[in-house]
């Protein structure tokens, strides 16, 4: 499976951007889908996730209410809008997936097969 992350942007706070997460190679029916993020000098951070089995969305308490994660299946693709976006939000993010993933390590970063290759966040104050 490969993953192709985009949208990524310079935004100014307040403002909104919206990634997407495309996914090749193979039908990702069956897959959890993460985004993760990491910011200068930070290590990579869980922001939002929506698990195979029974749809449940996670978020990372930072983004909640203001990010929404989900999921287009007949496209293969994964969406994160962001909204209310803060100079804190600057990071790389990234999309991931995983067909084996469990509960208490969802939002683990090495507990996932496939990454995409990451796309720039930069909100000014």
């Amino acid at each position: 499976v490969q993953l192709q992350a985009s949208g990524g942007g310079l935004v100014q706070a307040g403002d909104s951007l919206r990634l997407s997460c495309a996914a090749s190679g193979r039908t990702v029916s069956g897959y959890s889908w993460s985004w993760f993020r990491q910011g200068p000098g930070k290590e990579r951070e869980f922001v939002a996730g929506i698990r195979w089995s029974g749809g449940r969305i996670y978020y990372a308490d930072s983004v909640k209410g203001r990010f929404t994660i989900s999921r287009a299946s007949a496209e293969n693709t994964v969406n994160l809008q962001m909204n209310s976006l803060r100079p804190e939000d600057t990071a790389v993010y990234y999309c991931a997936a995983s067909r084996t993933i469990i509960l208490s390590s969802f939002r683990v970063p090495s507990a996932y097969e496939y990454w995409g290759q990451g796309t720039q966040v930069t909100v000014s104050s």
